[in-house]
């Protein structure tokens, strides 16, 4: 792995970085047998209020602890935790996109806060473009990720063009040549909310598991709905 400043780097550069594994097999294992024993297979939202066990088993591993305190400090705290799994043979693709969208708690007028959501019941807006950029994604892989099985393809250095709009005048050759993350299993992936990033149909017999954690310094008048400090 590339020491710890070289990832504070090319995350602020590039808008990623990717670690070597940070998990044993035996952490993946367990942090896998408490998924697979929730009723979703697919996505899990809110997932460390609906699974809190999961917030000891990341937190507890040394390597990630080091990894997350070098590069966040005491002001931050985690504002999202989402579980993904594009299983084997997945036909759906996603197109290059950013992840604005936050969690709150409530709806109400607040400046700069625009494009009201609600999915499953939960609220979503599109904060001013300091929360996102001050906000950071480590998403951690329990499963080895290529281009087989929907690895992400990202366009490095988009995270400093504020928000872009992807439609039909889009075009991504105007911008950095797209780069494919592969990651080990038990690897993270650290990456701005505002790097495009896009994945393909999956033509692997593996699933691509993996959990999204976003953490952020800046409070908001909404209130986070998933804020929670879950490392000491």
């Amino acid at each position: 792995m590339i020491g710890v400043k070289s990832h504070i780097t090319e995350l602020e550069e590039k808008g990623f970085s990717i670690t070597k594994s940070l998990f044993s097999n035996k952490e993946l294992q367990e942090i896998c047998d408490v998924i697979d024993q929730s009723d979703s297979s697919f996505a899990i939202r809110q997932l460390l209020i609906k699974i809190p066990e999961l917030q000891e088993l990341i937190c507890n591993n040394s390597n990630f602890k080091s990894l997350y305190t070098s590069i966040c400090d005491k002001s931050y705290f985690l504002s999202k935790a989402i579980f993904f799994n594009k299983p084997k043979m997945s036909n759906w693709f996603v197109n290059y996109h950013q992840d604005l969208s936050i969690s709150v708690k409530e709806k109400k007028e607040a400046k700069g806060f625009t494009n009201w959501t609600t999915k499953n019941g939960q609220l979503g807006v599109i904060p001013p473009e300091q929360i996102l950029k001050s906000t950071i994604t480590f998403r951690i892989h329990l499963d080895k990720t290529d281009e087989t099985n929907g690895a992400l393809h990202v366009i490095p250095k988009s995270h400093t063009k504020g928000i872009i709009r992807v439609d039909e005048t889009f075009n991504k050759n105007k911008l950095e040549k797209e780069v494919l993350c592969t990651v080990d299993r038990g690897g993270v992936m650290l990456m701005k909310p505002l790097l495009l990033h896009a994945s393909q149909r999956s033509v692997s017999a593996f699933n691509r598991r993996v959990i999204h954690l976003e953490f952020c310094n800046k409070e908001i008048p909404l209130q986070w709905l998933e804020r929670k400090e879950i490392v000491s």
